[in-house]
């Protein structure tokens, strides 16, 4: 199967899904949801394969959605006649068919073990995403976080919220700061945090650890723990989350974020926004990846 946006391989037991927008920093448009659910479904139906790895090209994981066009790459899914429809929107937003977050919760539907390789940026949708999957492994400079907390957004996956506790959890949607690697693995959010120079080992020597197991053995564990979750309102927060994401893109506030970004263009958007907290963008050199740290196919 040929895809746009991400390259699929596979070596013995493991697979590697590599999302390859590597000069937009990964960012999420269309048909990178639909190639990803696609991805995942070759590893399933692989019998040879027990173990997927999912990491980003270039100089980072995943920076989020796209917006920089004012999110009109999804117009045939949320509007009518040029203008935003609540109705399309939600619809299309919690339908496990078409939602671009159920696709890429394929990987947590998934009877296999998914480890994510997150570096440099992993923000927005993009840390979203990767907290989907079982075991999250990031270098220690990588930035972690959901500036959308701030402005045109709410919680999608809802990931960020069960995987930390109740005060953590408040803290980082209320403010929308980011975390290093290193932060994040301390307070429990991802599972490690390493050097950049050892993070493609470390995940490669988990995966091969994981594919040593039965993968009967390995299903059974994933879906009793997902169980939990599940049994805990996982699907429900999602719904809620989506459904707020659309109406936080249509508040006067975040229309006029969109036509700062359309007008002058993405950079001037978040530095309005980001600039009171110092942070993202914004932030120092030393608070921010290394651009150095680049991950190659």
């Amino acid at each position: 199967m040929t895809f746009k946006t991400l390259v699929y391989k596979t070596d013995g037991a493991i697979a590697t899904i590599t999302l390859n927008r590597p000069q937009e920093l990964n960012t999420i448009v269309p048909p990178m949801p639909d190639e990803f659910e696609a991805a995942i479904e070759l590893t399933i139906r692989d019998p040879a394969v027990k173990v997927v790895i999912l990491r980003g090209a270039g100089r980072s994981f995943c920076a989020g959605y796209d917006f920089g066009e004012g999110f009109h790459l999804w117009d045939d899914a949320i509007t009518t006649n040029g203008a935003w429809d609540s109705g399309k929107d939600f619809a299309w937003a919690t339908s496990h068919a078409l939602a671009p977050t159920q696709k890429f919760m394929s990987m947590w539907r998934a009877p296999k073990p998914v480890i994510a390789q997150v570096h440099g940026w992993c923000v927005g949708g993009g840390s979203d995403t990767a907290l989907c999957a079982d075991i999250v492994i990031a270098s220690e400079d990588a930035r972690i976080g959901t500036p959308y907390a701030r402005m045109w957004g709410c919680y999608l996956s809802g990931m960020w919220i069960y995987r930390l506790g109740l005060t953590k959890a408040k803290e980082y949607a209320l403010t929308g700061k980011p975390l290093s690697g290193r932060q994040a693995a301390d307070i429990g959010l991802i599972n490690r945090a390493v050097p950049f120079a050892q993070l493609e080992a470390t995940v490669r020597e988990t995966a091969l650890q994981l594919a040593s197991i039965p993968l009967s053995q390995l299903s059974a564990m994933k879906l009793v723990v997902n169980q939990v979750y599940e049994n805990m309102g996982l699907s429900s927060t999602q719904m809620l989350g989506t459904i707020l994401d659309g109406l936080m893109r249509n508040t006067p506030d975040a229309i006029d974020f969109i036509h700062l970004a359309e007008q002058k263009g993405v950079r001037a958007a978040i530095e309005a926004r980001d600039g009171p907290f110092g942070d993202y963008s914004q932030a120092p050199e030393s608070e921010r990846p290394n651009p150095a740290h680049v991950i190659k196919l």
